[in-house]
């Protein structure tokens, strides 16, 4: 009986280091201000005025794709745009079955109407998602943490 504990403890053990030893991709780790400022085009500090939502399905994900509307209290890196600027986000939720397969995740924090942030954006840039950025025109924020919150 007492050799049949051992090797329960010698499995369960060995399985629990086999587990440890596999590499896993994670999610992408947090930009530092300093990695910020590098990417982003543009920063961008002001006050969301609006969200605007659109939902859609790729695969086993939804995607919440979101537009922030911000008006422009301050430019503090980059040339152009006043007054008001639209930035792009996303939410991802896993809709498959089973356990979420390891990759990124959704943009945090997310800015809410009526709170003053500080955008780190992109423009026909990398932005920190996208394997070459997009080349549209549109600002994104830069993924994953390119928002901040601005006490006012």
């Amino acid at each position: 009986m007492m050799s049949n504990k051992n090797e329960a403890v010698v499995l369960v053990a060995s399985t629990v280091l086999l587990l440890l030893a596999c590499p896993a991709p994670a999610e992408k780790a947090p930009y530092s201000t300093e990695q910020l400022e590098s990417t982003a085009t543009h920063i961008v500090v002001g006050k969301v005025q609006a969200i605007y939502t659109c939902t859609e399905r790729e695969g086993n994900y939804e995607y919440v794709r979101k537009v922030a509307e911000v008006k422009i209290d301050k430019l503090e890196k980059g040339r152009g745009p006043s007054g008001v600027i639209y930035v792009r986000y996303f939410d991802r939720h896993w809709k498959g079955k089973g356990l979420v397969p390891p990759g990124g995740g959704s943009y945090w924090p997310q800015p809410k109407k009526g709170g003053t942030y500080r955008f780190y954006v992109a423009l026909n840039a990398y932005d920190g998602w996208s394997a070459e950025g997009t080349k549209d025109g549109g600002y994104n924020v830069v993924y994953v943490n390119g928002v901040q919150s601005v006490e006012k």
